[in-house]
């Protein structure tokens, strides 16, 4: 089917459809779309439930968007609250709302400011946050910059150059004991690799720098490590 065949789906009150190819695909009501589709363009800004996969150039969900397949797309971005409950694949990522993804994902950057809890594992070439994050499986990516504004989770993480710290401030610091702005991983791993409010078994690098607030079990490294007086290491070793 050519492009120019192809027509748009819109809805705009309650409706359904079924999959298929199109130019756009936009639900502003309450809308249920049974099947897979491609198209250039999905935009949800009302209720949307896709029963199905979407193939598409971009996918934005501004409302409250449900996909119950996987996603390719070159971009997705997510405003609203969204429910993507298969694999996901994408060139940039970038989430301000709330997004649950049950599957894995591959991406060649995510940016997080709202809120993310992705059931597998997570790989992408730059991952950066200033928000909330859990991640079921390995977090894997070259670049890894993460800013602590709440308790984030990850099963294991590796990198070339991991960054994480805590935001200061002093309104963070009142309400620290009710809401820990910490990270929870069973290791890390990197070239180099800088921590700040990390609670981890293993950290494993050549350069490690330990910087406060951290409870780590064991550091391994192969050239360099200093440990800052705030935290707790129970052994150092290098490798």
């Amino acid at each position: 089917m050519s492009v120019d065949k192809k027509h748009d789906l819109m809805i705009n009150g309650f409706g359904s459809s079924g999959g298929g190819q199109f130019k756009e695909v936009v639900v502003n009501g309450n809308g249920t779309i049974n099947g897979n589709i491609d198209c250039r363009n999905y935009d949800c800004n009302g209720m949307g439930t896709l029963n199905g996969d979407a193939s598409a150039e971009s996918v934005r969900i501004n409302g409250k968007g449900k996909i119950n397949g996987s996603v390719v797309a070159r971009d997705i971005k997510v405003d609203g609250h969204a429910a993507l409950n298969g694999d996901v694949t994408s060139e940039t990522i970038r989430i301000s709302g709330h997004c649950s993804i049950g599957g894995t994902v591959k991406s060649e950057k995510i940016k997080i400011n709202g809120k993310a809890n992705i059931g597998g594992n997570c790989e992408s070439e730059e991952f950066v946050t200033e928000g909330q994050f859990s991640i079921g499986g390995l977090l894997n990516a070259e670049d890894i910059d993460i800013t602590l504004h709440a308790e984030c989770k990850a099963k294991e993480i590796g990198g070339q150059t991991i960054r994480i710290r805590q935001k200061p401030s002093g309104f963070m610091k009142l309400i620290k004991a009710l809401f820990p702005t910490r990270l929870i991983t069973d290791m890390i791993e990197g070239d180099d690799i800088y921590l700040e409010g990390v609670h981890a078994k293993v950290v494993r690098g050549n350069n490690v720098t330990i910087g406060s607030s951290c409870e780590i079990d064991l550091v391994e490294y192969y050239e360099e490590c200093s440990i800052d007086k705030g935290s707790s290491v129970k052994e150092s070793n290098k490798l």
